[in-house]
């Protein structure tokens, strides 16, 4: 997998420097002229070759075979598309699109043109997450399933003195469910498939949610889904049975140590998951790329796609509307 990578934000600061022994060859990163010098920074450190100072010299680069996208979310489906029209495939970022209806128009571009596509979620990859798919039948008949991701943001502050950055900006497809609440929603889908329906109910401030719980009905048990930037609180994702259940001390994004309890008393701990949540992330999208395994890509996508309609009917449900909404 030769990778181009655009942006040079925070997330790519974490994984850049780790590609190359995660299974991926990182030929180039584009930022923009405002961004080139932190670019060839982290070439530079990463051993990587090429930085650009535009997404069009990057997609020129007869070298890459894949992208990979870590732009804020209001630029996910236009970037994609191009990439994918200049025959690339891509890997993007959470969330995969704004919308559900821009979901699906990546996923039909990207089997038309026989290219993959992935939205990047370490929950489906990490090895901890598959485990909790054997261990489920112990716990009898699910009951109840709760994921918490609360993190105070820094720009919170910034954002209650009337600065808008793009993480509360309705117009850049920002709020709680979209970023931590996204995490939370694959968890739970993944593990319990697409819900009968879904709400949410949220605190919203000047037209986006900075907090919020989304209930999702599966007609036999509940499963709800709180994420918050605008306080914080433990993370933990747990789920009840009829024989016990099994609580995780971390949020969905990390899926991290497993403890089953059962009504018998009995107790075990697992955690199977690497140093870094990101490495199964990328080894297992290397992998697929370079087996060209679309029956494995395929399935993510469908499962992003179901998980982008579920978000856009939950974010509607509270009335919380964005630009890409009317396009």
């Amino acid at each position: 997998m030769n990778l181009g990578i655009v942006g040079t934000g925070m997330i790519s600061q974490i994984v850049v420097p780790h590609l190359k022994e995660w299974g991926c060859n990182p030929v180039a990163i584009a930022g923009t002229p405002e961004t080139i010098r932190q670019a060839r920074e982290l070439c530079k450190s990463a051993e990587i070759p090429h930085a650009f100072n535009s997404y069009n010299e990057l997609l020129d680069d007869q070298r890459i075979d894949t992208v990979y996208l870590a732009v804020p979310n209001s630029l996910h489906h236009p970037f994609a598309m191009q990439a994918l029209e200049a025959g690339k495939h891509v890997i993007v970022e959470k969330p995969l699109c704004s919308t559900a209806r821009e979901a699906e128009e990546l996923s039909r571009e990207s089997r038309a043109r026989g290219l993959m596509l992935f939205e990047a979620i370490t929950t489906l990859h990490l090895p901890n997450f598959h485990l909790i798919k054997r261990l489920l039948p112990h716990l009898g008949d699910i009951k109840l399933a709760s994921t918490n991701y609360s993190q105070y943001s820094s720009r919170y502050d910034r954002f209650r003195k009337g600065e808008i950055l793009p993480a509360f900006d309705p117009a850049k497809s920002g709020g709680a469910i979209m970023d931590l609440g996204l995490y939370n929603m694959h968890y739970l889908m993944g593990l319990f498939g697409v819900p009968r329906d879904v709400r949410y109910a949220a605190n919203i401030e000047r037209g986006i949610d900075t907090s919020g719980a989304a209930t999702l009905e599966y007609g036999h048990f509940l499963a709800v889904s709180v994420a918050a930037k605008d306080c914080a609180a433990p993370a933990c994702c747990l789920i009840e049975g009829t024989n016990g259940y099994l609580i995780q001390h971390s949020a969905a994004n990390a899926c991290g140590a497993i403890t089953m309890h059962l009504n018998d008393g009995t107790e075990e701990v697992y955690d199977e998951n690497p140093e870094m949540r990101w490495e199964s992330e990328f080894r297992s999208i290397a992998r697929m790329i370079n087996e060209r395994d679309t029956e494995a890509c395929h399935e993510l996508l469908d499962h992003s796609v179901a998980v982008a309609r579920i978000i856009t009917k939950a974010r509607k449900t509270a009335g919380i509307v964005f630009p890409a909404d009317a396009e």
